[in-house]
């Protein structure tokens, strides 16, 4: 008779099974409904504390444990359906190529990717070939089995087939005497230790979306393999959805708008991944660090300015030139000694802190610069402003004493947030990383230290009522971390914002200060990166705004179109009016100009016009005259939005054929209208939507008259305010 095990479920019923017994057979004990929607299990053996593992359905269960049984709605199901959205990629490229050699296929975030070994570069004609064949091995509802080789089998036969890169894996991650897992699909089998759905007939939709080029191993010296991508899931709707979400951010591409609208380029002779920022994007550039410089002061901070490059000791001292030098780019010998580039701005601020013996009366101690630095990355991970050799860190470190952490990690969280709300983003993930304390030796620092950074972080994010998901085992092995995810307006997330412990440093350098005790004691240390980086962060506001930036930000807040030659002098006049008033920049157009100026996003556009001269950029025909002559002011993001803000303009044949009447006030009317203290700026007001703009200092007020009544909105030039 079988032993009998028992299986917690997550309701706290126990079932008592005989050992051997897999999950699926529970499941169709439960409810066929519910075998019939399963994908994977996720067990946690009842003796010990183990973490829990995912399992295929049909893994026989030989102890006591605690069962979930998982579905579509449950998110870890979503990473086995895509392994096997891979497997079956694989199968299908050895159907219709047999020649290829397989590397590894794991799911990602967004769907999954195999690497294959192949002289022949596939096509996208290969591509479709490919997907063909996925839809016609997934309509065969072909089982993933599982099944043990003894590893010197296993290993013959890969070799015989010569697939070198799976013999690397069975030799990297298995023992000489142990079994090795072999997953087959139909005539595909692959060395995998899985978990696996139970069919190819439950991946119904899917989409290969491109080749990419990569190195066996992640260097450059191998041989070069072809990565194909894809994604997978559940329903056609979801997968839709994604496709669509995947070509807007094709129009959004930092890249393609960087190059449109001249903010900034990499230079082949220059070499990839160092930015060369051209005039428009210096101007936002300007705007950005300015923001965040006015910030450090008005938080506390003390703003300091560090060297490029350092000697190699210094880096010694740090670990650095140790446990990071393969990111860092190779010495420089001088005549006095060994130089390196800095990769990090931690140890020159530390020096810095370390110049003079700190009293406690004089922490926190923070300092914040915007300092470069440079990263050797390999050419084929490079991406647009986003990875890159040479990038500007808004970078700061507290030196503090144990009693002042958890205020200072609740100022570092608030300052966090308040970029995310001035640069426009509402929504945020926040993850909290921490140590493995069964693994100590993987990390620095003391139980107690890890107690009290890891307390410290979680306190002031509940000060802060911050939802946040904590991801064990991920802490850096100097520190627990906060990271702030932003979510971008097509809800991207993308990964900024830092605040993290370091407990190696201060020991290091055997930083000081002494205490209230008259003793000397070790200062806290906390890293602190708010961009993350200044490109990085550009980039992501170039895809979030799609090039259309909020006024403040916008290298040309104002666009003037004079309508003839005569009103070249005026308009220019106008525009340095506005630059007079903080205005950031402004440009004087052509009439012709227009639609490229559509393409520069614009945050103003203005038109110079006289009588009977409104002319057909905006509608294609106009019907009306106007008396008089004044300045049109639009706001707009494309042509689009123009249209929807000029609907005061005069009777205006839309291209639907409808007619609108619009208004448009004439200066005499306006002067009668207005209040005494704004008729004499009359020359400085532009007409918008039945309303008035006037420049302030730091502020446009749009002040709207309807039915006698004047109302007002303010709409910042600055960065919003506090």
């Amino acid at each position: 008779m079988s032993e009998l095990i028992h299986v917690k479920l997550p309701d706290g019923s126990v079932k008592e099974v005989p050992s051997g017994t897999t999950a699926l057979d529970i499941a169709k004990a439960i409810s066929p409904r519910l075998a019939d929607a399963a994908l994977a299990a996720q067990i946690k053996p009842s003796s010990n504390g183990d973490s829990p593992i995912l399992v295929d359905l049909t893994r026989p269960l030989d102890q006591d444990v605690e069962l979930r049984l998982l579905t579509e709605r449950d998110p870890e199901a979503l990473e086995v359906f895509r392994h096997s959205s891979a497997h079956l990629m694989a199968a299908a490229v050895l159907e219709l190529f047999p020649e290829t050699k397989l590397g590894h296929g794991p799911a990602t975030e967004n769907g999954f990717f195999y690497d294959f070994y192949r002289e022949k570069p596939f096509t996208p004609d290969d591509l479709a070939a490919i997907e063909k064949k996925m839809q016609e091995l997934a309509k065969q509802d072909l089982p993933y089995a599982r099944e043990f080789l003894p590893r010197t089998e296993g290993l013959e036969r890969f070799k015989a087939e010569g697939d070198f890169m799976k013999c690397h894996f069975i030799e990297q991650f298995t023992q000489p005497d142990e079994k090795i897992s072999i997953y087959k699909t139909g005539k595909f089998t692959d060395f995998c230790r899985g978990p696996h759905i139970p069919s190819t007939g439950r991946i119904k939709a899917f989409r290969l979306l491109n080749i990419a080029g990569a190195y066996w191993l992640g260097d450059e010296k191998n041989a070069q393999l072809q990565r194909i991508y894809g994604t997978s899931f559940y329903s056609k709707k979801d997968l839709d959805d994604y496709l669509n979400k995947l070509e807007e951010a094709k129009k959004r591409d930092h890249r393609l708008l960087g190059k449109q609208l001249d903010l900034f380029s990499i230079q082949e002779l220059a070499g990839p991944g160092l930015i060369f920022w051209h005039p428009k994007g210096g101007l936002i550039r300007k705007q950005m660090e300015d923001w965040m410089r006015d910030e450090y002061l008005r938080r506390g901070y003390s703003l300091v300015f560090t060297p490029h490059v350092a000697r190699t000791d210094l880096w010694k001292t740090s670990g650095h030139a140790g446990y990071y030098a393969e990111n860092m780019f190779t010495p420089m010998e001088l005549d006095d000694a060994e130089y390196r580039m800095k990769p990090m701005n931690c140890p020159f601020h530390i020096l810095i802190y370390q110049d003079s013996l700190r009293s406690y009366r004089d922490l926190p101690a923070r300092y914040g610069e915007l300092g470069t630095v440079y990263r050797y990355e390999r050419s084929g991970v490079m991406h647009g402003l986003l990875r890159v050799r040479g990038f500007t860190q808004d970078d700061a470190h507290i030196f503090c004493t144990p009693e002042q952490i958890e205020d200072e990690v609740v100022g570092c969280i608030d300052f966090a947030l308040e970029v995310l709300r001035v640069y426009g983003f509402e929504k945020y993930q926040v993850e909290l990383s921490t140590w493995d304390p069964s693994d100590q030796k993987t990390y620095a620092g003391r139980p107690d230290q890890w107690e009290l950074a890891e307390r410290s972080l979680e306190q002031a994010l509940k000060r802060r009522n911050i939802e946040y998901k904590t991801i064990p085992g991920e802490a850096a092995f100097y520190g627990p971390k906060i990271d702030v995810k932003l979510v971008d307006a097509i809800g991207r997330l993308w990964q900024l914002s830092t605040v993290q412990f370091d407990f190696t440093l201060p020991e290091r350098f055997q930083l000081e200060y002494v205490g209230e005790d008259g003793k000397r004691h070790q200062p806290l240390m906390v890293h602190r990166a708010l961009y993350g980086s200044v490109e990085r962060f550009f980039g992501v506001l170039i895809e979030h705004y799609a090039g259309a930036f909020p006024v403040w930000l916008s290298p040309v807040q104002v666009a003037i179109i004079p309508i003839g030659e005569k009103h070249q002098g005026y308009a220019y006049e106008v525009g340095e009016k506005l630059k007079a008033g903080d205005l950031a920049g402004w440009d004087c157009l052509q009439r012709g100009a227009l639609s490229e100026e559509a393409a520069q996003r614009a945050a103003y556009l203005a038109e110079l016009k006289e009588a009977s001269a409104f002319s057909e950029w905006l509608f294609g025909e106009a019907t009306a005259t106007f008396p008089g002559w004044g300045l049109l002011c639009v706001s707009t993001q494309s042509l689009l939005a123009v249209r929807e803000h000029c609907r005061s303009i005069g009777e205006v044949a839309t291209p639907d054929g409808e007619r609108r009447a619009w208004r448009w006030y004439d200066p005499d009317v306006l002067r009668t209208a207005m209040p005494t203290l704004l008729a004499g700026q009359l020359d400085e007001i532009f007409a918008l939507n039945q309303a008035l703009v006037l420049p302030e200092a730091d502020a446009w007020t749009w002040l709207t008259m309807e039915n006698g009544v004047l109302s007002t909105d303010v709409r910042p030039l600055m960065a919003p305010s506090r």
